[in-house]
């Protein structure tokens, strides 16, 4: 299991518990369990880079403790 937290840039911080085989899409389900908003309007980034949701946190080498800027569509 790896801690990823996800920081919207409005002050809300979630952090989420997941497995490296897991896809973006499935981060994504996770947090919006959390936020309460919908999995399909969330947008994972960092810098410029969009991550797309058929690849694997594994695949993108996202390890523990890996901070995405959340934002919403």
């Amino acid at each position: 299991m790896i801690e990823i937290s996800a920081n919207d840039r409005l002050g809300k911080k979630i952090k989420v518990k997941c497995l490296p085989e897991d896809t973006i899409g499935d981060l994504k389900k996770l947090i919006a369990l959390q936020s309460g908003g919908s999995h399909e309007k969330i947008v994972l980034k960092k810098g410029y880079q969009v991550f797309k949701d058929h690849i694997t946190l594994d695949d993108y080498e996202i390890h523990n403790g890996f901070n995405f800027e959340l934002y919403y569509n």
